[in-house]
């Protein structure tokens, strides 16, 4: 059996499996019910990792061990699978969420809060800077500055990018808001993000950008994250901003924002 390299390959990324894994489940799926070295010949995987790599299929609800001599595997249905797949990682999700709050006020935490105040005391500001790669990753680094706001937050965002941040950010801005934090928000409005800056407008003064085409924020007037692509032109996966932690280059960007920001109509 030829399986092309590139359906493996999805299949890993979408199931989470190895490549030994991969290459013995579709095997099995061929023939429905198989021994091990079957599938190692079928699969062209090494006999001495066939077993190991059936029981963790086994594990993951892929396959189900058939009982007599020789020992077979049956492969179970695709749909089956995936929904095997899906509540296992519910699991796993929940777990891992449980793990993470016991760490709250634990020892460990408490040590860890330590090694950073510790270390970053022989931090510069200025040496607090970086590339931020991928949306993901920028919306991450966006809602810590968000949380870590105590005085102002500035937004200037595209049409498309004001609906994912109100999307993503959602959550902290509000929380923010509660804190008496002032925020502010700077897009390009039309019917695709209208509803989205209205529904922003009740946390945040939203007001519509035509003639400034950037992508930044601005948290208390002194930590600043600058997108340096067009959105429109960029993949999410490529995106890039540049994180810093100065006061004199974000202050001095949001006086220049000011000025902008008088002659911008507000979205009630």
């Amino acid at each position: 059996m030829i399986v092309r390299e590139e359906f493996l390959s999805r299949l890993r990324k979408i199931f989470g499996l190895n490549l030994y894994e991969a290459k013995i489940w579709t095997a099995l799926l061929s023939r429905g019910v198989s021994t091990a070295g079957e599938l190692s010949d079928i699969g062209n995987v090494p006999r001495s990792r066939t077993y190991d790599i059936l029981e963790s299929l086994e594990k993951k609800g892929f396959i189900v061990m058939k009982l007599g001599k020789p020992v077979k595997f049956i492969a179970l249905k695709p749909e089956e699978v995936i929904e095997r797949v899906k509540r296992n990682l519910v699991v796993e999700v929940q777990e891992s969420h449980k793990r993470l709050d016991k760490m709250k006020g634990s020892d460990v935490l408490n040590e860890l809060k330590q090694l950073h105040t510790d270390g970053i005391k022989y931090v510069q500001p200025n040496d607090l800077s970086g590339a931020i790669r991928g949306r993901n990753s920028l919306h991450n680094h966006l809602d810590m500055m968000i949380r870590g706001a105590g005085k102002s937050i500035t937004f200037v965002t595209s049409g498309e990018g004001l609906n994912r941040k109100f999307e993503t950010l959602k959550l902290s801005l509000q929380k923010a808001k509660k804190r008496g934090v002032k925020i502010r928000f700077a897009s390009h409005i039309s019917a695709k993000n209208i509803k989205i800056a209205k529904e922003l407008a009740k946390i945040a003064e939203v007001r519509e950008m035509k003639d400034i085409k950037a992508r930044f924020a601005i948290i208390d007037s002194k930590e600043l994250m600058f997108m340096v692509l067009d959105d429109e032109e960029v993949h999410p996966t490529y995106d890039v901003g540049i994180w810093v932690n100065t006061e004199f280059f974000a202050n001095a960007l949001e006086q220049l924002f000011e000025y902008a920001w008088t002659k911008m109509k507000p979205v009630k």
